[in-house]
């Protein structure tokens, strides 16, 4: 996998993975999300996190839906963490390889792409 835009990861598709596949390895997943907004690694570089603060709870609920439906139609399901009762956290990863593929910054780049079109004044939290 090379590093790639943020708009070419969202005109991509998540692809069924049952292993077989190498992770990133954690230069080149630390390189693909500085490229988008709000994402960084956790879990020694096995996980993509963004966390979100939004206006009431009832917004960031509606947001943590949007997600999961986006999420049943890629076939690639986030953990979806809700704090504080407005604060979304969103960590991403392929647990069939245990680690980061391109699945996980496809997904991102589609999350991204919705907080953006439908919650524009949420606030990266981190």
């Amino acid at each position: 996998m090379q590093i790639q835009p943020a708009d070419v990861l969202e005109a991509k598709k998540c692809l069924p993975c049952e292993g077989g596949v190498e992770a990133c390895s954690l230069n080149h997943a630390q390189e693909q999300a500085s490229l988008l907004v709000g994402w960084g690694l956790i879990g020694d570089g096995k996980w993509i996190r963004r966390s979100i603060r939004f206006k009431n709870f009832v917004r960031a609920i509606e947001a943590l839906n949007k997600i999961a439906e986006l999420a049943e139609t890629e076939a690639h399901h986030p953990d979806l963490h809700l704090t504080g009762y407005r604060i979304l956290s969103i960590e991403i990863t392929t647990h069939a390889i245990g680690g980061l593929s391109e699945n996980d910054f496809i997904l991102a780049a589609k999350i991204d792409s919705l907080l953006s079109a439908s919650f524009p004044d949420a606030k990266n939290n981190e």
